[in-house]
């Protein structure tokens, strides 16, 4: 593909041309005579956003989502690769179970990358294969996610094995002592009135705090999944204090929406770890600009009618959409104090970084790859579920007024949506 945009702004406010020719970015003044041109003016050209936390379905679950479905939300929100959790049936906790996401993710509007599970089915009990999956699949994310590795011994041999290439473990905090099954609420007065039983943030926050010590202990990359609340950002913030080796992501459901949303029963609002109070939310929003929290990831976690809202809230699967939106809420949230290379940094450099993708959260320069996002920063729409490129409708969002920024979006100079 050759293309020549024109007039675009970067993050840090050049306005430029930028030209698209054999997957790469070349010198404008290269363009020859004839090549199609694209007015960006008025536009933000941004890195090609990369997702941390994407709950793919596929393998097994092909009724709620599949590897095409939510690459191609992914590409209307702007994102040109997505980490495949490996909550998938079956598990991604072998050598071959992570080639085959990887062949599934040939041909998508995004770079699928498999993320390994930490223990052998997700089961907490033994390592799975994790050198294996390195090996074969290039795989250095591991996480069990949405369960939580309990066990402080296992925990620390994971911190140790991936060390030797430079892996990460990726931790969903949830102490099942604290917040087991039946927890669906934030603990507190709210969900005693509803008649909810609740999942403390200090069951997020004792895993945190006691994960950063391995961490330390082992010099070892810890990362921690959807943070939530205002006590694991204080751990956080003693952690990288003292040079832990540790990142950590937030979910824009948790940037924005506030336990109250629940006080409807309505399950499309049951998400794990929980919507939380205000002071919390403040709490991350004030984490995410100071860098504390390192990165916005989507948890984005499809499901069928039947698993959602066919149930009563206690009874639903907890999760919701976030792949197309999630640009918006940022913008809506946090646009104001990140500035546009501030949401370049939370959304695409720091992702990749922490994923070691090297083709991916690069700056917009002659020689990188085409990877990029057009985004409208005055485009606005009400959010309509029905619409959504993914298969699943359980979006938080419908309903509400929000930007729709994503006007095109380019994956190693392959368009992959142009509204």
């Amino acid at each position: 593909m050759s293309l020549l945009i024109t007039g675009a702004r970067l993050p840090d406010g050049t306005v430029t041309d930028l030209y698209v020719c054999d997957q790469r970015l070349h010198d404008p003044a290269d363009a020859p005579p004839g090549t199609e041109r694209l007015d960006a003016d008025g536009l933000v050209a941004l890195p090609g956003l990369v997702d941390l936390d994407t709950h793919l379905r596929e393998p097994g679950r092909e009724d709620a989502e599949t590897v095409a479905s939510a690459t191609r939300a992914a590409a209307r929100g702007g994102y040109t690769a997505v980490l495949a959790a490996a909550d998938t049936t079956p598990v991604t906790d072998t050598g071959e179970a992570a080639a085959h996401v990887l062949d599934l993710g040939r041909g998508a509007a995004a770079q699928v990358v498999p993320v390994g599970a930490v223990t052998r089915g997700r089961a907490g009990t033994d390592l799975a294969e994790l050198g294996t999956m390195n090996a074969r699949a290039a795989v250095t994310v591991f996480s069990d996610s949405p369960a939580c590795v309990v066990d402080a011994g296992l925990m620390r041999r994971a911190l140790e094995y991936v060390a030797a290439f430079g892996g990460v473990v990726a931790q969903h905090a949830q102490d099942p002592g604290l917040a087991g099954p039946s927890a669906v609420a934030h603990e507190g007065t709210l969900s005693g009135r509803l008649g909810l039983a609740g999942w403390p943030a200090e069951a997020e926050s004792t895993i945190v705090a006691r994960d950063v010590q391995l961490a330390r202990l082992t010099g070892s990359r810890l990362h921690v999944r959807h943070v939530s609340s205002a006590e694991t950002v204080a751990v956080l913030r003693w952690a990288k204090d003292r040079g832990i080796p540790v990142t950590a992501e937030v979910s824009p459901h948790h940037l924005w929406l506030t336990e109250r949303e629940i006080e409807s029963y309505d399950p499309v609002f049951k998400v794990n770890p929980p919507l939380r109070g205000d002071e919390d939310v403040a709490a991350l929003r004030e984490a995410l600009a100071d860098g504390t929290i390192d990165a916005v990831a989507t948890d984005h976690s499809p499901w069928a009618p039947h698993d959602k809202d066919d149930h009563a809230f206690g009874d639903a699967r907890p999760g919701v959409t976030g792949l197309e939106q999630a640009l918006a809420v940022v913008m809506e949230t946090m646009l104001d104090r990140l500035g546009w290379a501030g949401v370049a940094e939370r959304m695409s450099y720091a992702p990749a970084r922490i994923a070691g993708l090297v083709t991916q959260g690069r700056p917009l320069e002659v020689g990188a790859p085409a990877t990029l996002v057009l985004v409208d920063p005055t485009a606005r729409a009400v959010v309509d579920p029905s619409a959504s490129a993914s298969l699943a409708r359980n979006n938080p969002y419908g309903g509400r007024d929000l930007p729709d920024p994503v006007v095109a979006t380019l994956w190693e100079g392959r368009l992959t949506y142009r509204r």
